[in-house]
């Protein structure tokens, strides 16, 4: 569990975390980047036991600490302690959500200039419950969500709990049929807006899509995004 994967070779890492949440046993996923100049930018915080600390450093410097979604903000603080001189980024809500995590910059639409032409961002605004900044490494064309899609069924290749196939078989009709998460099924708020980022991130055109819960999609990335925002995406 505390093992790094290349997902991209020399460029992309990535390790599963375990989360406890509403009752059920789900998994995050950190994501780890290696920019041209050789620091790290890692996406989504995890715990950090020595091990992993071991094979992190091993990657080169972190300079960068993520934090992409309003529901993803756990560990952030664990990480900060073990990396002090990295700079955190902030996603918009959690500073009123989370007013205890100590951070240095927001995150918003434009990248920062340290990652940008590498990277390319954007805040999904004018949803109800959630939010998050979807993030796309252009090098590998790898696009990077958190909760804007889940993909667990069959395939998951961990111990899916009962309350957990329960509510994805039943409540969410999201067994098999990757979807975006409930929070954001509960209301997807001012459609218009939403719709705008969504489209952004279609216009990548991703290869690959790292996701923080369930399996990553490796093809036909833009035509599973479709079919999971069809709701907002529709005329």
């Amino acid at each position: 569990m505390d093992r790094l994967t290349e997902y991209v070779p020399g460029q992309i890492w990535i390790l599963e975390y375990p989360v406890r949440f509403a009752g059920m046993d789900l998994y995050g996923r950190t994501t780890i980047i290696r920019l041209g100049n050789g620091e790290l930018l890692v996406h989504d915080p995890c715990v950090v036991t020595e091990n992993v600390k071991s094979q992190i450093d091993d990657l080169g410097v972190v300079r960068y600490i993520i934090v992409p979604g309003t529901y993803h903000h756990l560990y952030v603080a664990d990480f900060q302690a073990v990396y002090p001189d990295a700079e955190t980024f902030l996603c918009p809500g959690l500073e009123t959500k989370r007013p205890d995590l100590k951070f240095d910059w927001m995150l918003g639409n434009k990248a920062d200039n340290r990652w940008a032409g590498e990277l390319e961002q954007v805040l999904i605004q004018g949803t109800r419950h959630i939010t998050e900044v979807a993030f796309f490494h252009n090098p590998s064309g790898t696009l990077i969500l958190v909760d804007l899609l889940e993909n667990i069924g069959d395939d998951y290749h961990h111990e899916a709990g009962l309350l957990l196939k329960f509510y994805w078989k039943f409540i969410f009709r999201m067994w098999n049929n990757p979807k975006a998460a409930p929070e954001y099924q509960l209301g997807w708020g001012k459609k218009e807006l939403v719709k705008a980022g969504l489209n952004k991130i279609l216009s990548w055109d991703a290869r690959r899509l790292i996701l923080s819960h369930g399996e990553n999609i490796e093809g036909d990335v833009n035509q599973v995004l479709r079919k999971a925002w069809q709701a907002v995406l529709s005329p």
